[in-house]
């Protein structure tokens, strides 16, 4: 029996025992430390099940402490987080050790009983993750099994593109429910660019009331507020994911210069522009106005952001010479870095030195990866974000309707069947991680979106979570089809791959 999970665990093995039947008896226990999490695994996991099914919630008072006679005798979920040395003593062994590592968890079902443990609450939301992919929607049942897993990478992470067209507060948070559900633990937003501004600024209201409502063919446009801004970070934290926000500089810029006039030499605002060509636009270096913007910007956007990373941007600046390029990029670095945050940018700034906890994202091989691989063995990390394996707006074939094709197709087995360890010649300790990236120039509608996203997302979650040795395609597409069930549950509009045997469409939930 192979247990329809995605990502694939790092071990699991399945119990000779009959399952674990959630009914209106069940109890979840939970320590302090666990309660949070407990209370959102019983709502999830009563919502799986059906309409009517509440989940009774017991908190004890001290980590890896039982909750008392309350719930004796009848089913119960134990939901803990141990200490190092308690973890160890007290998960689940599966033949295997829980890691030391950030995510971790490990999960036993037997008749009556569900065990998660984790060291920390984002182990316990992947445990969360894995019980809910378990429950054999509608007949309430958990295989009997134990699973011990930690994830390869750090970075799991999703690029997703604001800029071009906007897709509001409501499609993002359903994307970060699917990224959660992946265990993939960064959303990435980029969120300026030449055709539209999407974050408010509180020291430059001027970029989204003049540049928000700009996009790619003239919509669909707008952008986040502050508050929105803030909600979705807290909404993607309770959820294990942290928001990582990119303000591109020092091209990618049209918005910026269309807002604020006295970043253009002639001190007139530039025009508009609603296309999808790149390199044309710059931030220059000589204007006192770009400092004072790059200090507002950066430092607003650092306050705004709870998680440790802020990302530069600094790809295809085509129309920047390399001494102003360098300026720039380094200018806006030491703003961050003075503002708390780690920089991120993609592959272009491994042309610089931005100093340890700096991270460059490596995306095409059109660009000489020399820079890259000098980064890395200098001590910055790389996160792989290889467009023929990961950029999930090109078309999977020539029939596609949406996307474009500028690094070929991308099949799921394409967004599948690669190493990021071996993408670049470099030690796999500087590999922080996997990102797959969404851009929205053919991206109208949330249908559109994700339609482009899934199953491909599915495929380079696995990729990012699950040890090389254990991974194989065959495996990976007679597990998926389960998953997106719950795709189809909830109304998404996904993409059914010739290259697997899909089930029938299950109904959506109704309430």
């Amino acid at each position: 029996m192979t247990l329809p999970l995605v990502p694939l665990p790092e071990h699991v093995e399945v119990l000779d025992l009959p399952p674990f039947t959630l009914t209106a008896e069940t109890v979840v226990e939970v320590d302090r430390a666990g309660d949070e999490v407990g209370r959102r695994l019983a709502s999830r996991l009563g919502a799986l099940v059906g309409a009517g099914l509440a989940l009774e919630v017991e908190v004890s008072d001290g980590p890896g402490a039982g909750v008392g006679s309350a719930g004796e005798g009848r089913p119960r979920i134990r939901v803990r987080v141990e200490d190092q040395g308690r973890a160890g003593e007290t998960a689940p062994t599966c033949g295997a050790a829980l890691r030391p590592v950030p995510g971790a968890y490990a999960l036993r079902v037997v008749p009556g009983e569900v065990d998660l443990v984790a060291r920390e609450r984002t182990g316990l939301l992947h445990g969360l993750a894995t019980l809910a992919q378990l429950v054999q929607h509608p007949l309430s049942r958990i295989a009997a099994c134990q699973v011990v897993d930690a994830p390869r990478y750090p970075w799991r992470g999703l690029s997703l593109d604001l800029a071009r067209r906007f897709h509001g507060p409501a499609t993002v948070r359903t994307v970060i429910d699917v990224m959660a559900s992946l265990k993939l633990g960064v959303l990435h937003l980029h969120l300026t660019d030449d055709q539209g501004w999407r974050l408010e600024i509180p020291s430059r209201p001027e970029l989204t009331a003049r540049s928000g409502g700009t996009a790619v063919d003239g919509g669909p446009a707008g952008f986040l507020t502050v508050e929105e801004y803030a909600g979705l970070v807290a909404y993607a934290a309770e959820r294990g994911v942290v928001v990582v926000p990119e303000i591109d500089l020092p091209g990618h810029v049209n918005a910026a210069l269309h807002a604020c006039p006295e970043l253009n030499p002639s001190g007139q605002a530039a025009p508009p522009y609603t296309g999808i060509e790149v390199g044309f636009s710059r931030l220059d270096a000589t204007l006192p106005a770009t400092d004072a913007f790059l200090v507002d910007v950066l430092d607003d956007v650092a306050a705004m952001t709870p998680g440790p990373w802020v990302h530069l941007g600094g790809d295809e600046a085509l129309a920047s010479d390399p001494e102003e390029y360098r300026v720039l990029v380094t200018r806006a670095a030491e703003i961050l870095r003075a503002a708390g945050k780690e920089v991120v940018g993609w592959q272009e700034l491994a042309r610089l030195s931005l100093g340890p906890g700096s991270a460059v994202q490596y995306w095409t091989s059109e660009q000489d990866p020399g820079p890259v691989v000098a980064a890395a063995l200098a001590g910055a990390d790389v996160v792989m974000s290889p467009a023929s394996r990961t950029y999930l707006d090109l078309k999977y074939d020539a029939t596609t309707a949406l996307g474009l094709e500028w690094a070929g197709h991308v099949e799921v087995r394409d967004s599948y069947d690669w190493d990021p360890d071996l993408v670049l010649p470099l030690p796999a300790e500087r590999v922080r991680g996997v990102e797959a990236a969404l851009w929205s120039e053919t991206l109208r509608t949330p249908g559109d979106l994700f339609h482009m996203l899934l199953p491909r997302l599915a495929a380079v979650a696995e990729v990012a979570w699950t040890p090389q040795h254990r991974r194989d395609w065959a495996g990976f597409a007679a597990r998926v089809p389960t998953v997106a069930a719950a795709w189809d549950r909830a109304g998404l509009a996904w993409y059914r791959s010739p290259q697997i045997t899909w089930h029938p469409a299950a109904p959506p939930v109704t309430s």
